[in-house]
């Protein structure tokens, strides 16, 4: 498998994606739960190595978070974290940890403007 970083133009592809599907707490709050995870991408997320993109996605009361990793080992860094983490923590505040679907992916191909 190709474990080097692939760029096409400026843009810089992803080999790794951290998966997770959850719902969130009943009494949750989205705006709230949306500063959160802001804040937490803001202040952790984005300074991690290899650290490419995260993005939200609902349907009804099910949310995925994908997560780019330039490697698959950036990504198991940051999906098996070490110490204490006042963002996280807050962020998995709103979700309701035992409907968490977790899984880590290759990026076998990319396709579109930037794929390939």
């Amino acid at each position: 498998m190709d474990m080097h970083i692939k760029i096409k133009g400026d843009v810089l592809m992803s080999n790794a994606v951290f998966y997770v599907s959850f719902k969130l707490k009943k009494e949750a709050s989205v705006p709230d739960f949306l500063r959160a995870a802001e804040k937490l991408n803001d202040e952790y997320m984005s300074k991690q190595k290899g650290y490419i993109s995260w993005q939200q996605l609902v349907d009804g009361e099910t949310w995925a978070d994908i997560v780019n990793f330039e490697t698959m080992e950036d990504a198991k860094r940051v999906a098996n974290p070490s110490g204490e983490n006042d963002l996280a923590e807050k962020f998995y505040s709103f979700i309701n940890l035992s409907t968490c679907k977790v899984h880590l992916f290759s990026v076998e191909r990319n396709y579109g403007k930037h794929g390939k």
